[in-house]
């Protein structure tokens, strides 16, 4: 069994191979403007079975807002950890439609702005927000990020919806500093809103005994024989939530 100290170190190491393309990654993305997000779908992505505002006849709906990391981004369709997420729930009866409305590149603000929509047309009773590493790559303000996601829980409340947070780490380019404060305004949102927290999405997978071998060419966006350990991160605090 891997010590802690070892998957401390691999998960260092998978950071420092993070931060060789986070400088280019942070220049791409901040060519846009700081509030501007990639274009959404026409229509968010139903991973069941069913139209808009509901699914089949007693179903309730779980909606996912996130990034590339929950997109498929450079996987196989299907392959996902949504995806998957929607096929555990087939297996164990339990009656909930998936929503996958994630959009590679996508920011919190992008996510803010997007949200109201989805909430009107899919009526969740549970949201599962994964957002917030785009943030971080292209350095913004941490309380801009931290007050997006606030405002997106607040939203979902209002709403009727719980609310699953996904916690995410960075690379240490931008300093010792914004890596752990960015690691901790999860950790604030989670207990201001009195939402449940999934520490941190890659667990496992960063901090792998190889974790070079889990990653696409980017060394940032996971391959697909990782999702399944994304949906294991995030099991746990989910499934007290599907009762």
């Amino acid at each position: 069994m891997m010590g802690d100290g070892m998957r401390a170190r691999n998960r260092r190491q998978w950071l420092r191979d993070c931060s060789l393309l986070a400088g280019t990654l942070a220049a791409a993305l901040g060519s846009l403007p700081a509030h501007a997000a990639p274009k959404a779908p026409a229509k968010a992505e139903a991973e069941g079975k069913a139209g808009d505002g509901g699914g089949e006849r007693g179903q309730r709906t779980l909606l996912v807002v996130g990034d590339s990391l929950s997109a498929e981004y450079g996987i196989a369709r299907g392959s996902g950890w949504v995806a998957l997420l929607k096929q555990r729930l087939s297996q164990q009866k339990l009656s909930w439609r998936v929503v996958n409305a994630s959009v590679s590149g996508d920011t919190t603000a992008g996510g803010r702005s997007r949200l109201p929509a989805l909430l009107q047309q899919h009526r969740p009773a549970l949201l599962i927000i994964e957002l917030g590493g785009n943030d971080a790559l292209r350095g913004l303000p941490l309380a801009s990020t931290e007050d997006n996601l606030q405002a997106m829980v607040q939203a979902a409340q209002a709403a009727g919806a719980r609310v699953l947070l996904v916690g995410m780490q960075v690379p240490p380019n931008y300093g010792r500093r914004y890596s752990e404060d960015f690691e901790q305004l999860f950790v604030r949102v989670a207990k201001t809103s009195k939402v449940t927290l999934v520490p941190m999405l890659l667990a496992g997978i960063a901090d792998a005994p190889d974790p070079v071998a889990l990653f696409q060419p980017d060394r940032i966006h996971p391959k697909a024989e990782a999702h399944p350990r994304m949906l294991d991160n995030v099991w746990p605090a989910l499934q007290p939530l599907l009762r």
